[in-house]
């Protein structure tokens, strides 16, 4: 393992100006809500998640309640969230999952969170950073981008960047890594025309200082 001394340093800058992701404003919210918003979210933004998911939480907020529900009307719950049709499915299938192998309770480990439909390692390791304290490294599309731009890794797929990220990131700070990249990768590093201009984190960043 070769830790990369710059983590740290850049995690100390984007602290300052880091606003809450979704599931840290969800911070109150059971391990169900977390994990039906995170599996929702996957390629949509938190700005429409967020609206529909509470408004799902106030009528049906444990696995058991949706089990008597018609997809059709789950569908018509998320209709504005993309892929809203899988997804529906996979959350019929999940809580399904969870009544009958696991008691209605979500799973405090990857294995078991990876076994439910839909579920993949990004979403699972969210659960376990965001609701069960467990260090874990969450890899989305920003996180993968953003640790590839700085340098820390050189991964071509999201798939093989976690593992690279456990070999760089100490794991006191793995919990760290997808809330700060995240955040940063919706309001500054975005996938096309980042605004480098506004970066506080340019020194430490390969993509900007390779730039003609």
């Amino acid at each position: 393992m070769q830790i990369n001394n710059n983590v740290k340093k850049v995690f100390s800058i984007l602290d300052k100006f880091h606003e809450p992701t979704m599931l840290e404003l969800f911070k109150e919210k059971s391990a169900f809500e977390k994990l039906v918003a995170t599996m929702l979210s996957a390629r949509a933004k938190d700005s429409t998640v967020i609206p529909i998911v509470l408004k799902m939480f106030e009528k049906w907020p444990e696995a058991k309640d949706y089990l008597d529900l018609d997809v059709e009307i789950i569908e018509k719950e998320i209709y504005s969230i993309g892929f809203y049709k899988n997804k529906a499915r996979n959350l019929k299938n999940i809580c399904f999952d969870l009544v009958e192998k696991f008691d209605g309770i979500v799973p405090n480990n990857v294995d078991d969170l990876i076994s439910l439909p839909g579920v993949g390692r990004k979403t699972a390791n969210c659960i376990l950073n965001y609701h069960f304290g467990i260090p874990a490294i969450a890899v989305d599309i920003h996180v993968h981008r953003i640790a590839n731009r700085l340098g820390w890794i050189k991964t071509s797929k999201e798939s093989e960047s976690e593992k690279e990220l456990m070999r760089v990131v100490s794991k006191e700070d793995w919990i760290r890594v997808n809330s700060l990249l995240v955040g940063h990768g919706q309001t500054i590093c975005s996938p096309r025309n980042p605004v480098c201009g506004k970066c506080s984190i340019t020194m430490f960043c390969d993509y900007f200082n390779n730039l003609e």
